[in-house]
């Protein structure tokens, strides 16, 4: 059993552990996949909870084994790991533990981050380009707001890991990250209307937008991606109305 209670992880401890979730997929192979670097990023924690060698040895063998899962949703199983660990839960529920959980936070993470966090950011970087902003600002402002983003993400399942153990899979769906996935294909596709009018309007006024049309375009962008799924008939026509003028603008003006 384990000598460490779950209230007494120390946050330098947890702040290894969550630093060496970056280099996860630096150790992927065919045979374990992130297995190793699973184990890896939990040797902070197991060093901390096992003070036996023998236990010590076992803990890092069996976390070494075969498991994948998104990358940024490692750090909820690294959390609810620990705690299992930290608990003194056996070896052979440590192990089903982790064939059960990297499935779902594999599909869960696609969904989330590679087909609506990602893409969002990157057509609204676009859309920004296209509206004014410099190269140099356009990637810098990607940079900090898809990775304020991202590292939340990290943060935040390693803290609901850690707190709910093996009951994490009630934990997720408190949290609602299909939801919010959802929430977020739907601003990708307000997105890509954005930046279909933008590509229209733009190289009729020298490759990008007046400031005066950018903040129009952006508004009217928050104010659609808000009420456009309550009041779709009304969304229609303002689109196909909006549609025109941008044609019209494009080819007369």
């Amino acid at each position: 059993m384990a000598s460490v209670t779950t209230a007494s992880l120390p946050a330098t401890v947890a702040a290894r552990v969550l630093a060496r979730s970056f280099l996860v997929q630096a150790a992927w192979n065919h045979r374990s996949r992130q297995g190793t670097g699973m184990a890896y990023a939990m040797l902070p924690a197991l060093e901390h909870i096992h003070r036996d060698p023998e236990a010590m040895q076992a803990a890092l063998d069996r976390h070494a084994e075969l498991f994948n899962a998104h990358p940024y949703l490692d750090t909820l199983a690294l959390g609810s790991l620990c705690r299992l660990e930290a608990d003194g839960e056996s070896d052979e529920r440590i192990r089903r533990f982790r064939s059960a959980i990297g499935g779902p936070l594999g599909a869960l993470g696609d969904r989330l981050v590679w087909a609506g966090w990602l893409p969002l950011c990157t057509v609204l970087a676009v859309c920004l380009y296209l509206a004014g902003l410099g190269p140099a600002w356009t990637v810098a402002t990607f940079l900090v707001v898809y990775n304020v983003g991202h590292v939340g993400l990290r943060i935040w399942g390693f803290r609901e890991g850690w707190g709910a153990g093996a009951g994490v899979a009630a934990r997720l769906r408190e949290a609602g990250l299909a939801e919010v996935s959802a929430r977020l294909e739907r601003w990708l596709a307000v997105a890509l209307g954005l930046l279909v009018g933008l590509a229209i309007v733009a190289p009729a006024l020298g490759g990008t937008l007046p400031l005066p049309w950018a903040a129009a375009g952006l508004s009217l962008l928050a104010i659609g991606a808000v009420a456009g799924p309550r009041a779709w008939r009304a969304t229609a026509v303002a689109t196909i109305a909006a549609v025109g003028l941008i044609l019209t603008f494009g080819l007369f003006v």
